[in-house]
């Protein structure tokens, strides 16, 4: 497998993750040019292209967008998270507690937020931060930071994220795609997007 083209790859890529039984969720199409309200907040966003919106929520205020499937291109909004929440909802809050934003929560924390967050919630062994550095994100001081992790599936994976704290409510949004050719394909569209994110 190691010896075949990077095509023959990729397609067998698809064909397996596209039919894991976790991959079909039903969605709604969120069209290019057209300004969306995202997770019931006032945050807005507009498209660059067509994404599809999944029904699934991580939590309250969590939305999934993907173009080819959750497990091959993912953004994920995190909006208004407010003190005391965790990122998404927790499974088991005695077996599987979750760290939680709070006021005292900088924005140089905002990695290792999402970072504890996933290693438990995704059960990932192996995440590692690539880089951090400030930008802006929703017109304020914001962080933009990149990783690497490990999902349940075994499938290496690139992640990048933007977060900002805006009247003391945590807005992030984040990409994560297979390494193998999905990231490349997909980070341009999602920082089109990024740099879309409006709030009234």
């Amino acid at each position: 497998m190691k010896d075949a083209p990077i095509g023959l790859l990729v397609g067998w890529l698809a064909v397996a993750l596209a039919s894991a039984p976790f991959a079909a969720h039903a969605h709604k199409l969120r069209e290019r040019g057209a300004p969306v309200a995202v997770a019931d907040t006032p945050l807005t966003v507009t498209p660059s292209r067509d994404w599809n919106r999944l029904d699934v929520r991580l939590g309250k205020n969590t939305e999934h967008w993907t173009v080819d499937g959750e497990q091959l291109n993912d953004v994920t909004f995190f909006a208004a998270i407010t003190p005391g929440q965790p990122l998404v909802r927790e499974r088991s809050k005695k077996r599987e507690p979750l760290p939680k934003f709070t006021t005292a929560t900088l924005l140089v924390e905002v990695p290792e937020l999402l970072e504890t967050t996933w290693r438990t919630y995704k059960r990932s062994g192996s995440f590692q931060m690539t880089g951090i550095e400030p930008g802006g994100f929703l017109g304020a001081d914001g962080v933009h930071f990149t990783y690497e992790f490990v999902d349940q599936d075994e499938l290496p994976r690139r992640g990048e994220a933007r977060a900002a704290i805006i009247a003391g409510k945590l807005y992030m949004i984040s990409f994560e795609a297979p390494r193998l050719h999905y990231f490349a394909a997909g980070i341009e569209d999602f920082r089109k997007l990024a740099d879309s994110a409006r709030l009234p």
